[in-house]
């Protein structure tokens, strides 16, 4: 898939810690998230992910802690949500149509199907993956 100019820019100004922290939301999460899966396998998408998000929460001075900064279950169960939706229903023009056309995904609380919240905001599942204990997350048959 080619990637537009304007998502591009977009993830230029992500992993150059450009892009404005006002702009760091949840959509921003998925355009990330989209656009690593669509250039790359779901594997080396994650530590593109991983390690980008870390840099950017870095260069905004993102505190760690139990609610806010990095956390490893979100992100791996977000990007399987995205791969599993880019598997099913294929890519779009550019990661603003895709997401306009998967809107299921824009609600921020969708992990809630999947995980408890004792099981989900804890340490362990912020330093490390664990698995849903409510549902398994989605994986698609199709490569």
């Amino acid at each position: 898939m080619k990637m537009t100019d304007a998502d591009a820019a977009f993830l230029r100004a992500f992993e150059d810690c450009s892009l404005p922290f006002a702009e760091w939301k949840h959509r921003a999460h998925l355009k990330v998230a989209y656009l690593y899966l669509c250039q790359y396998p779901f594997e080396r998408a994650l530590e593109r992910v991983r390690e980008n998000i870390r840099r950017y929460n870095a260069a905004t001075n993102t505190p760690e802690s139990l609610e806010r900064g990095y956390h490893e279950t979100m992100t791996v169960a977000w990007l399987l949500l995205v791969n599993f939706t880019l598997r099913e229903y294929g890519p779009a023009a550019s990661a603003d149509e895709f997401i306009e056309a998967q809107e299921q995904l824009l609600n921020r609380k969708a992990l809630r199907f999947f995980y408890s919240h004792e099981r989900l905001i804890n340490w362990q599942a912020k330093t490390e993956f664990v698995e849903p204990d409510l549902t398994p997350l989605p994986i698609s048959s199709k490569s």
